[in-house]
């Protein structure tokens, strides 16, 4: 099966090589060059997700994932979320600037990366495919590791002493949300 991906974040689109074994896995520079950014309007990760799949979907006339993914940390209320990707307006460097200094001082970091998938059908009549994933941890005071992106540098994964970015590709694509959904969504790939 060929399937886009509907983004143009090359991380991503590493991790869903990796991730969907079998498929044959294509962003949209390569399937739908002409589809720049798909505005992320919905209220929900599931809305987001599925603009980006419908869009990817209509845009290369292939079956698309969108994928809508967030931080989620408990003592901000569930923040960044929905707006990870623009928390700071500035890129993810200075989204994880302007994390650490919300939680300067506070001792509760816990939080979850979240990941909705959805792959969309040209023939919109297909009923939509949908798969979830979490990744439990905390923030860790500041950025280490090297690997990944995003959150990734301040993101403990819960059992480990290591964030995100300092995993492997294998050890991280075990415990993230985006590997937790890709494995749900994977036997229904056919």
């Amino acid at each position: 099966m060929k399937l886009v991906v509907a983004t143009h974040n090359r991380g991503k689109l590493a991790e869903f090589r990796r991730l969907l074994p079998g498929v044959e896995v294509v962003g949209l520079d390569e399937a739908a060059p002409a589809l720049t950014d798909i505005p992320e309007t919905g209220g929900t990760y599931l809305e987001n997700a599925t603009l980006k799949a419908r869009a990817g979907a209509r845009a290369s006339g292939l079956p698309a994932l969108g994928d809508d993914s967030g931080l989620e940390v408990d003592a901000l209320g569930g923040a960044p979320g929905l707006h990870s990707a623009r928390y700071s307006g500035g890129g993810e460097k200075l989204n994880v600037e302007k994390l650490l200094a919300a939680l300067a001082g506070r001792t509760d970091r816990t939080a979850r990366f979240r990941c909705t998938l959805v792959v969309a059908f040209p023939d919109e009549s297909q009923p939509l495919l949908v798969a979830e994933g979490t990744c439990e941890g905390c923030i860790d005071e500041a950025p280490r590791g090297a690997h990944g992106f995003g959150y990734d540098p301040v993101f403990l994964c819960a059992g480990t002493e290591r964030t995100m970015a300092e995993l492997d590709d294998a050890e991280k694509d075990a415990l993230s949300h985006r590997g937790a959904a890709c494995r749900a969504l994977l036997p229904h790939l056919g």
